[in-house]
């Protein structure tokens, strides 16, 4: 993969120039994405910024984030072709960095879980997870440096942990969704993919302006609990054994570490996760759904098809367990920095008729807080798996120093 920190500093060094940086990328592209397929549309040939932390990183945008330069086709036919008259604020966020955008990738539609033909770039029978698929895949494979995407369930760390890179889901609303098609306005959050945890700090500190999210030369030792979300169910075995190896690497580098067991109503929050993002997403697809029914992606056509009888009174209801929750989460974080739990149930599913499953991502989804992915062990088939770290609502420095500590010890 392609270190975002490592090209910064070769760029301020002088050692390579910003628009062979560039060049790099669109090199890799060209010779990587006919096979796995990252990418809806891309660059041939295009310039860096002269100026801005970001200057000579390609980035690729996860294809629901208008941009004017490249179609926003949003996975489905029924937008093919549409052309933004603007960008993203996202987008904008990172063109005033000095970021070039390289094209557009992949989704299901919508956002969804309809399974696009994007690889796995480390095991091509298997999927690179959903719904940003492209995004994971296309940093995995070290065709990019920097990528977007978005998270309603598990959209974000799910994938990074199937392709093997780091990825920050930041606490809700750090980073702006207008431009974003929406599908939960109460969940969605845009997130970032890199391949290591400074990668993503870098990335994640200069799209912001907030240099508080770069990590200290000097990494604290965290007080980290460990979930394993058995409301959930239980894990497969690279996914159990992923978390093991995560904890005992954080307690052989001096952390403490012990098991944590949530209280009643956050495992009732992971219940109710569903309600609210569906009967949100009938208010934000009506158009497509009414309108446009038969174009639609035959899962997200049935899942609203499943949903569409969810009342006002349900949606009140899961909206004050998920308030309850929080604060119940809140009150946790008084006594550990961070939570170590699960990013997946283990490694890619094989085929492409699936993208995984989100039930270890989607409760803090709910919960708004930075959940950050560090690449664990590589399972059987070269496959990766990662596991999650995170903070309370607000602390991503402190999500990702503590991510950058366990991606550290586990190097050891």
């Amino acid at each position: 993969m392609i270190s975002l920190a490592e090209l910064q500093r070769r760029i301020d060094s002088g050692d390579l120039s910003p628009d062979a940086a560039i060049s790099q990328s669109l090199e890799a592209i060209g010779a990587q994405d006919k096979t796995i397929g990252a990418f809806v549309c891309h660059a041939d040939d295009v310039r860096a910024a002269s100026a801005g932390p970001l200057r000579g990183i390609a980035v690729g945008i996860k294809d629901i984030m208008d941009t004017v330069d490249f179609p926003t086709e949003m996975g489905s036919p029924i937008y093919r072709g549409f052309r933004s008259r603007g960008d993203a604020a996202v987008v904008m966020l990172l063109k005033a960095a000095g970021a070039t955008i390289v094209g557009k990738t992949t989704t299901t539609a919508f956002a969804s879980s309809d399974p696009t033909p994007t690889l796995n770039p480390h095991n091509h029978d298997h999927t690179p997870g959903g719904s940003s698929s492209g995004s994971a895949a296309a940093v995995g494979a070290g065709m990019i440096p920097l990528a977007l995407g978005t998270q309603t369930g598990g959209s974000v760390i799910r994938p990074a942990s199937f392709c093997g890179t780091a990825a920050i889901k930041p606490s809700y609303r750090l980073l702006p969704t207008v431009g974003v098609k929406c599908y939960s306005w109460t969940l969605d959050t845009v997130g970032l993919f890199a391949a290591g945890v400074n990668d993503v700090a870098c990335g994640l500190a200069a799209m912001t302006g907030r240099p508080e999210l770069l990590l200290p030369s000097g990494i604290p030792t965290p007080r980290i609990g460990v979930v394993t979300q058995d409301f959930a169910d239980a894990p497969e075995a690279a996914g159990a054994e992923a978390l093991r190896m995560a904890t005992k690497a954080a307690e052989r580098a001096g952390a403490s570490v012990w098991t944590l067991a949530l209280p009643e109503i956050i495992a009732e929050a992971w219940r109710v996760h569903p309600v609210i993002q569906e009967f949100e997403a009938h208010q934000a697809l009506a158009w497509e759904y009414r309108e446009n029914y038969d174009a639609m992606a035959p899962n997200l056509r049935g899942r609203l098809d499943e949903s569409k009888g969810g009342t006002p009174a349900a949606y009140d209801e899961a909206m004050d367990v998920a308030g309850r929750a929080r604060q119940a989460l809140a009150k946790i974080f008084d006594d550990v920095d961070v939570i170590l739990t699960l990013s997946a149930p283990g490694a890619a599913p094989k085929g492409l008729g699936s993208t995984g499953d989100a039930r270890y991502n989607r409760l803090w989804t709910l919960m708004g807080v930075p959940c950050v992915n560090v690449p664990a062990l590589i399972a059987d088939g070269g496959l990766p798996v990662g596991v999650t770290v995170i903070a309370r609502y607000g602390a991503d420095a402190k999500a990702l120093a503590a991510a950058r500590f366990v991606e550290q010890a586990l190097k050891r």
